[in-house]
């Protein structure tokens, strides 16, 4: 007996070229094409029989996506790194340690001491909850845009530096 590794059902209709819905009917074949197993899948809609070739079918429900399950964050983890950037106290990183800063504050791994004006703007005061150093951020009042921004920039840092 042989075994054949087929793959799950694609997105979109072989026929018309239109999302597969999950919950939806699918119909699938198997084709050979030029020596290859093919797997080709068709909506209700796109349903027109086994194509000329067909070496199976089936019908199935098209799956819901899988969901990507995200690795809760280490607090402890993110706070090395927040000390980290703070440390290297680079210009372009500002963003960064604003929104880290931020995440820490709300996994309640620091907390917000007060705040202070100087010429170049607000700044956060913040310690650590378990008695960690005193530092400073200023505070940006970013847009949205900025945030989601920075977020994307942390999250490529956290996977290039902590994992």
């Amino acid at each position: 007996m042989t075994d054949y590794d087929i793959r799950p059902p694609g997105r979109k209709c072989s026929a018309t070229g239109a999302d597969l819905v999950p919950g939806a009917i699918c119909h699938s074949v198997l084709v050979e094409r030029e020596g290859k197993l093919v797997r080709l899948d068709f909506s209700e809609a796109g349903w027109t029989g086994q194509p000329e070739g067909t070496l199976g079918s089936w019908k199935c429900i098209v799956p819901a996506p899988a969901s990507t399950r995200r690795e809760p964050l280490d607090a402890a983890a993110l706070l090395r790194c927040f000390e980290q950037l703070v440390e290297e106290g680079l210009p372009e990183r500002e963003g960064l340690r604003y929104v880290l800063a931020l995440l820490l504050v709300k996994k309640r791994r620091l907390r917000i001491e007060g705040s202070r004006t100087s010429a170049d703007g607000d700044y956060l005061q913040l310690s650590g909850l378990q008695g960690e150093g005193a530092w400073e951020v200023r505070d940006l009042n970013p847009t949205d845009a900025e945030v989601d921004q920075w977020q994307q920039e942390l999250n490529a840092h956290l996977a290039s530096e902590w994992h």
